[in-house]
C-alpha cells in the first residue's frame, strides 16, 4: 500500500507523510485501504480451537461462530511475535489475519508448531490441524462513518445485523465475500476478503463514488491508528514486549490467566502477578512532535522511549505513545521527551486519543 494515491488527499502539512485531507476524509466520510499485503490464512481440523488457544492466550472456546477477537502470538518467554485477528467460523475452522512484515517469522512459527501439534506425540492427540495460506487474495478495508451506508447500497444483506467484531459472507453486486466489521482506524468500517480474480472489480465497485469513498494510503492509515491508540508491530510491539506491558491484557481470557496452557504463559503470569516493569502509555507533547526512539525523562533519568508519534490532524496537537517504567504511567504524569536535542514537556494521556466510533448494534 503506498503512502498516498496520486493527488488524492494531497493537502499536506510540513510533515510530508501525513496526508491530512485523506485522514480527515476517513474521519468524516469513508476511505478504502488496500491491505492485501496482510497474510490471510485458514486453520481447519477437529482440534483447531485447542491449537490456536495454545499459540495465543485468548478464549477461543467461548467465541461464538463468526465472531472475531484481537489476539497475540507469543514466544516461549511471553513476548509478542505478532498481533493478529482471529475469526471463528466453526469449532474446527478459523480465519486468521497476520502482519505482512512478520510473514516469514509467523509462517515459520505456524509450521513448526503445527508439526509439533500433529506429531504422534503431539498435543493434538491425533486430531490434526491444517493451515491454508490464502495467497494473492485481496483484502480491502472500507473505513469511516459513511462506510456502512455506502456498502448497504451494494448488498441486500442488512448490515445493521453485523455489529463490530462479527463477520458474514455477504453478497455484493454478484460477489459473495467474507466481510468483517472492524478495522484499524477507530471508525466504523469493514474488512473485505476477496479471491484474487475479483479484487480489482470489487475495488472499482467500492470506489465508484469518489465523493464518498476515496482511495487512502499508508500515511493516513498510520495517523488514524495512532489517534485510535492502536499498536503498530515493529514500533509499539516486538518479541521483547509482553501483552501486559503493551496494555493488551484484555486479549487474555479471564479463565486462561490462571490455568490456560498457552505458549509463554509463565512470562505473562509473572507480569500479571507482579506487575510489568514498564507500560505502554499515550502522551501529548508540547512543541515539535516526538518520533520513534525519542527518549523519555523524569527529571534527569531516562525512564522510557517513544515508539510512535505524530501531529494529530483531528486534535491539532502532538500525540505519541511509548513505554515508561511502571510508576510513571498514571494519567496526568508530567515527563519530558527529547526532541531535536531539546527537552519538551510530555503529559501522560489516556488512549484512545480520539474516541472510537464502532457500530455496536
Amino acid at each position: 500500500m503506498p503512502l498516498s494515491y496520486g493527488d488524492v488527499g494531497q493537502v499536506q502539512t510540513h510533515e510530508p507523510k501525513l496526508l491530512v485531507a485523506s485522514h480527515n476524509h476517513v474521519r468524516n466520510s469513508a476511505g478504502l485501504f488496500d491491505v492485501g499485503h496482510m497474510v490471510q490464512s485458514n486453520f481447519r481440523g477437529p482440534s483447531a480451537t485447542q491449537f490456536l488457544e495454545w499459540l495465543t492466550p485468548s478464549s477461543l472456546s467461548a467465541l461464538k461462530p463468526y465472531n472475531s477477537t484481537l489476539s497475540v502470538l507469543l514466544n516461549e518467554q511471553g513476548g509478542i511475535i505478532d498481533d493478529t485477528v482471529l475469526t471463528k467460523h466453526a469449532e474446527d475452522a478459523f480465519y486468521v489475519v497476520t502482519n505482512a512484515g512478520r510473514r516469514d517469522r509467523d509462517l515459520e512459527w505456524f509450521k513448526e508448531k503445527l508439526d509439533e501439534w500433529n506429531s504422534e506425540e503431539g498435543k493434538g492427540k491425533g486430531a490434526k490441524v491444517e493451515m491454508e495460506v490464502l495467497e494473492n487474495w485481496g483484502l480491502l478495508a472500507l473505513q469511516g462513518p459513511q462506510s456502512a451506508a455506502y456498502l448497504q447500497t451494494l448488498t441486500p444483506f442488512d448490515l445493521k445485523t453485523l455489529p463490530f467484531g462479527t463477520s458474514a459472507f455477504v453478497p455484493i453486486e454478484g460477489f459473495n465475500l467474507h466481510v468483517a466489521r472492524g478495522g484499524y482506524t477507530g471508525e466504523d468500517g469493514f474488512e473485505i476478503s476477496i479471491p484474487p480474480s475479483q479484487t480489482v472489480d470489487v475495488a472499482e465497485l467500492l470506489t465508484k463514488d469518489p465523493k464518498v469513498v476515496q482511495l487512502t494510503g499508508l500515511g493516513a492509515r498510520d495517523s488514524l491508528r495512532l489517534e485510535a491508540g492502536m499498536c503498530l508491530y515493529g514500533n509499539d510491539l516486538d518479541e521483547t514486549t509482553s501483552p501486559v506491558e503493551a496494555g493488551l491484557t484484555w486479549v487474555i481470557g479471564k479463565e486462561r490467566r490462571e490455568t490456560g496452557a498457552f505458549i509463554g504463559a509463565d512470562g505473562v503470569r509473572k507480569h500479571l502477578k507482579e506487575g510489568p516493569p514498564r507500560r505502554r502509555v499515550g502522551f501529548v507533547v508540547e512543541g515539535a512532535p516526538a518520533r520513534q526512539h525519542a527518549k523519555i525523562f523524569s527529571e534527569q533519568t531516562q525512564i522510557g522511549t517513544i515508539t510512535s508519534g505524530i501531529p494529530s490532524p483531528t486534535l491539532g496537537k502532538n500525540i505519541a505513545m511509548g513505554y515508561v517504567q511502571s510508576g510513571h504511567h498514571k494519567k496526568g504524569t508530567e515527563l519530558e521527551v527529547e526532541v531535536r536535542g531539546k527537552r519538551r514537556k510530555a503529559v501522560v494521556e489516556g488512549m484512545p486519543f480520539v474516541k472510537a466510533r464502532y457500530y455496536r448494534g
